[in-house]
């Protein structure tokens, strides 16, 4: 069973284009299908979610406390060393990790972890490696798409809608 998933963000909960405005400040868009679907799974199942993302932004840090995100870990180089840590302390082993990436910082994390994902404009080398490819690109519903397959395979089927009725 599925217990944590652990998130990239450029390119996966967004499209991957980083935006600067006139005095300098980042702006990121993220998917709000993406949004309900993450908050769900943390806030209505209880279930872990982690960011590791290779860049360091407040727009990241401001969306992980929206979705009740437990683990955020940014400017990140060697990502599965942090998932080792995560695992340590959730006390968790990597069958019960799903992850999604869509680049070659993503790899050696996607090449461990129990089930595996990327977005549809995932660079080949990842989506050669993972277990499932997304209909959906990242920043447009990607991480939607993630959660509902692993609801269906921890035969949790309609979980999602039932948290809804």
């Amino acid at each position: 069973m599925i217990k944590l998933i652990v998130l990239d963000v450029d390119g996966t909960m967004t499209n991957g284009n980083i935006t600067y405005d006139a005095q300098g400040n980042e702006l990121k868009t993220f998917n709000v299908k993406d949004g309900l679907a993450i908050a769900s799974w943390t806030k209505k199942l209880n279930l872990k979610v982690a960011i590791i993302t290779g860049r360091k932004s407040s727009i990241v840090e401001k969306r992980a406390k929206e979705l009740n995100i437990q683990y955020l870990y940014q400017n990140v180089h060697n990502k599965d060393e942090v998932l080792n840590d995560i695992l340590i302390q959730e006390n968790l082993t990597l069958k019960n990790v799903s992850a999604i990436g869509d680049d070659l910082n993503d790899y050696k994390m996607l090449k461990k972890v129990g089930l595996s994902f990327a977005p549809a404009d995932a660079v080949d080398e990842i989506k050669n490696i993972v277990n499932i490819v997304c209909e959906q690109k990242g920043g447009e519903g990607a991480v939607r798409y993630m959660i509902e397959y692993i609801l269906k395979y921890n035969n949790q089927d309609g979980e999602l809608l039932n948290l809804w009725l």
